[in-house]
């Protein structure tokens, strides 16, 4: 693994252990045993390790999100499977998304409050991307009003990780699965 890429990792894990704020650049440079002069070659700042940090996780989860749903039939079976790896993630049974400490990207926007921010702009635009797989395997059903309902399965998705990080219900995943599949049963079909 060259150097800029042990530097993102390992700030990954501790920025999604600790939070952004409480990780310092010389904690980053320990772990990593990465001299600071490294750091700075790659990065100019904090916040650009940091960009680099959510763009490495944007590509990692959407690529595990996109793979679990593909398993399954297009349409809704493939969307009730992204709330049953969702479960395993919660769980701990996703081995290369770490150890499950709420959303980066939610956590992220709650230390990085200004919409106009590059960071809060990286979670949103990961947020999009969610969005839009669920709403590709809605279009292969052909149900009316595919927007608003991509946004409700998406709340479902965003409700659940805020549920299993902040109350600690490793069922939220399950519990969603269960209000998505009754927004699927009742979807008007074009």
């Amino acid at each position: 693994m060259d150097k800029r890429q042990k530097l993102i990792e390992t700030a990954f894990r501790l920025f999604y252990q600790h939070g952004i704020h409480a990780v310092g650049v010389n904690q980053i440079l320990e772990e990593a045993k990465i001299a600071k002069k490294t750091l700075y070659s790659h990065f100019e700042s904090k916040e650009k390790l940091l960009e680099a940090v959510l763009e490495y996780r944007d590509a990692r989860f959407v690529e595990w999100a996109s793979q679990r749903m593909q398993q399954e039939h297009a349409g809704k079976a493939a969307i009730l499977a992204l709330f049953d790896a969702l479960d395993d993630w919660f769980n701990d049974r996703v081995e290369n998304l770490a150890a499950f400490h709420g959303c980066l990207f939610i956590n992220t926007c709650s230390e990085y409050g200004d919409p106009s921010s590059t960071p809060h702009q990286l979670c949103r635009a990961h947020k999009r991307r969610i969005h839009e797989l669920v709403k590709q395997e809605l279009k292969t059903m052909a149900v009316a009003e595919t927007d608003y309902l991509a946004d409700m399965l998406t709340m479902l998705k965003e409700g659940a990780i805020v549920t299993a990080q902040v109350q600690g219900d490793k069922l939220a995943a399950k519990k969603a699965k269960r209000l998505a599949e009754q927004l699927l049963s009742s979807a008007t079909i074009q």
